[in-house]
């Protein structure tokens, strides 16, 4: 009898520490669950909001209007004018539009490829409105660049450098898709307030008059040319950049600006 006892006990604390077991490995494995959830809702909001942005909504400041004030923002807004008055239509050829709307897709992933590189690394992509690609650059608490803090003449340079980089982007896509795409775009700098809009579907934008005046100079710009606020070619001269001679154009809210084409980028050492 005493040997049956021991094997009755033997089964059940047997039985006790495979249910231990198993208890515990549901526990591992749904830790290892939220802790993938939580990886793949970060990379997620990452890629919808800026980094700094995404951290704040993932710590503890997950409720409540997120907001920035910035004193001197460079904005950049990059329009394509003949994609839709030249080139989309909707037909049987191109699959009722799809096909155009294909082309669009691959352009503006080549410019976000372009934000991809370390020498961008301050500018911010903002949204794109149709066929208009907007940027910012000094929005992020500390933008670094090589190792040092970047002033706002500095964000103003990489902002014409990535114009462009963007313009010979366009010539590249041109070139192998047989087609004649120009950009037309417009720069200026100075205060707006950014933040995060919307309780689902958040979205991050920059508001003020600097982003109006920056949206005119592209509005009322040239095909294939790059037209700054006079105020913001004064900050880029002194780096090499060259322009035109300066013209007036007229802004909703303010009137007539001086504004200048740039027509050459500084010379960067090698």
């Amino acid at each position: 009898m005493l040997g049956i006892a021991f094997i009755i006990l033997g089964r059940e604390v047997e039985r006790t520490d495979r249910t231990d077991f198993l208890q515990r490995r549901h526990a591992a494995q749904k830790k290892d669950q939220m802790e993938d959830f939580k990886t793949n809702n970060g990379i997620l909001l990452r890629n919808l909001l800026p980094g700094h942005v995404a951290e704040h909504f993932m710590g503890s400041h997950k409720i409540g209007l997120y907001y920035d004030d910035y004193s001197s923002v460079g904005v950049m807004f990059a329009s394509i004018p003949n994609f839709f008055a030249e080139f989309y239509a909707e037909n049987d050829v191109n699959n009722n539009g799809l096909e155009c709307m294909r082309v669009l897709n691959e352009i503006i992933a080549d410019f976000d490829d372009l934000l991809e590189k370390y020498r961008f690394n301050c500018i911010e992509k903002i949204k794109t409105i149709g066929a208009t690609y907007m940027v910012a650059a000094g929005l992020t608490p500390k933008a670094v660049y090589d190792g040092t803090d970047t002033d706002l003449d500095q964000y103003l340079c990489h902002i014409c450098e990535f114009a462009f980089a963007m313009q010979e982007c366009i010539k590249r896509i041109n070139k192998h898709s047989f087609n004649n795409f120009q950009l037309r775009i417009g720069i200026n700098h100075g205060s707006l307030v950014a933040g995060v809009i919307g309780a689902t579907k958040p979205q991050y934008d920059i508001w003020g008059n600097t982003v109006n005046v920056a949206s005119r100079m592209e509005s009322t710009g040239k095909v294939g040319k790059i037209q700054i606020t006079e105020e913001s070619c004064l900050l880029l001269e002194p780096y090499g950049f060259r322009f035109e001679e300066p013209h007036f154009v007229e802004v909703k809210g303010k009137g007539t600006m001086k504004a200048r084409f740039l027509i050459d980028r500084r010379i960067i050492p090698t």
